[in-house]
């Protein structure tokens, strides 16, 4: 039997309230759709981003993910040791390290991508295909207006994709 409704009050009108709240959906959710692969959210993002610029350094990495520089170190060599990308030296700055998707990181992000699409397309049902995008444009357009408001936004610790 369920109890009487409540109103939340105003923060029923705050998008950051409402946004909260389904980005807590949508983690509960991506948790379970990648259950068993032993990825996180934070990984996925950065084996996406090493997967589409290969040879990026990690500290382009980090900053396109919002990262802190520190937190990233531990990231990348978890994926090094499972074997997901490969960090070789930069042949151009003998300095600088690079970073490659291997063979089983690319299956891996292959198969991740496979599920998480499962996983949007029923959180958003009843969504139509423009609504699915033009939700995630103003997501994006947050996004990016976010360091031009606060250049001196917070970075992610540990937090992800997803």
């Amino acid at each position: 039997m369920a109890g009487p409704s409540h109103d939340v009050g105003v923060v029923s009108q705050r998008i950051g309230y409402n946004l909260r709240r389904a980005a807590a959906i949508f983690s509960a959710d991506f948790t379970h759709a990648v259950e068993g692969t032993g990825m996180r959210q934070i990984l996925i993002g950065i084996l996406s981003v090493v997967a589409a610029n290969p040879g990026v350094n990690q500290g382009t990495a980090g900053r396109l993910l919002g990262i802190k520089p520190a937190n990233m170190v531990a990231f990348i060599t978890e994926l090094i040791n499972a074997g997901l990308i490969v960090r070789d030296i930069d042949p151009i700055d003998r300095r600088a390290l690079t970073l490659t998707v291997t063979p089983s990181g690319a299956g891996l992000l292959d198969e991740c991508t496979q599920r998480l699409d499962s996983h949007e397309d029923e959180l958003l049902t009843g969504f139509t295909d423009v609504e699915k995008a033009t939700f995630l444009d103003f997501l994006n357009r947050v996004t990016r207006c976010s360091g031009a408001v606060r250049p001196n936004a917070p970075s992610v610790g540990g937090g992800g994709i997803g």
